[in-house]
């Protein structure tokens, strides 16, 4: 298998709940908590690993929930190298209200973070032997736009392939001028990075003409229940959404990317990583809060596709 590194620049303890109803001013009861390590490139890990892959994780580390993150971290085979920051991580919450079945997502912006705290990172990428790094998330307080893209240019001297899931100036900088391998948006930052709305048989075209440019070989654009875009520079594949009992989004495109990042690193083509991708999303839907995608459900939601 070849070398993975994520890289999580926000990550989170991600905590969720469940209550009857959520009302405003009144105390909101909840059972069921869990409790998870998270953020985008902490998510993508997990689901590697849990794929039955391995990785390198990075990732920005501060305070007692840095503290706890990378206690909640140890278990998992995931080889984590944490940097130091000041400030604490984040704790980000969910809510299900079952009367609803409706979910509420809190997620704090993150801590603020100087560039001398993040410039080992960068030494760290530039020293890594992997063949696929995958940075995942949006960017804490205080760390340029333009971050994702830097990281690009590091990764492409060492010929590794970059793969990037963020959203708004972030993913604006790296599509501007960075050479990537894969970027995967949803169709609401697609649409966000475009400044326009899209209908699903425009996605494919509007995509089509940043690989053609040059900035990215691949773009993997998710619809939720509507499925999935894979577009490369002369191939359009759509996807339908697997049909699967709903308990919660949180971790769904997390789960895609490190769906299809394991599958090209155990030697699959694009286009049955792309399915790998969309069955391992699905199959982070089924399960409640932020537990993520189960290895079983992922095998048995490919081998749907293919039927």
């Amino acid at each position: 298998m070849k070398k993975i590194l994520c890289i999580a620049l926000n990550p989170a303890i991600d905590i969720s709940s469940d209550a009857d109803v959520v009302r405003h001013t009144h105390k909101t009861r909840t059972f069921n908590q869990q409790q998870f390590p998270g953020g985008g490139g902490v998510n993508v890990a997990r689901v590697i690993c849990e794929l039955g892959g391995q990785c390198e994780l990075m990732f920005l580390s501060g305070g007692a929930t840095g503290q706890l993150l990378e206690a909640m971290l140890r278990p998992l085979s995931i080889v984590g190298r944490p940097f130091p920051i000041h400030d604490p991580v984040r704790v980000a919450y969910a809510v299900h209200e079952q009367s609803t079945n409706t979910e509420y997502r809190f997620v704090p912006e993150g801590p603020l973070v100087t560039d001398a705290e993040l410039e080992p990172v960068f030494e760290a990428v530039a020293k890594s032997d992997a063949d696929y790094i995958v940075a995942s998330g949006s960017l804490p307080r205080g760390v340029p736009d333009e971050t994702y893209l830097r990281m690009a240019e590091v990764a492409a001297t060492s010929g590794a392939h970059f793969i990037l899931d963020t959203s708004g100036p972030a993913l604006a900088s790296a599509l501007a001028r960075a050479n990537m391998f894969l970027v995967k948006p949803s169709l609401g930052e697609f649409e966000s990075f475009l400044g326009r709305k899209l209908d699903h048989d425009s996605v494919g075209p509007a995509a089509q003409n940043y690989v053609r440019e040059g900035c990215v070989q691949h773009i993997a654009v998710t619809l939720g229940a509507d499925g999935a875009v894979l577009v490369s520079a002369d191939t359009i594949v759509r996807v339908p959404a697997i049909s699967v009992p709903v308990q919660s989004a949180v971790g769904a495109g997390d789960s895609f990317v490190a769906g299809m990042i394991w599958a090209l690193a155990e030697g699959h083509g694009i286009d049955e990583a792309f399915r790998f991708g969309q069955a391992a999303g699905a199959a982070a839907v089924m399960t409640a809060g932020t537990a993520l995608c189960r290895r079983e459900d992922v095998m048995e939601l490919f081998s749907r596709q293919q039927e």
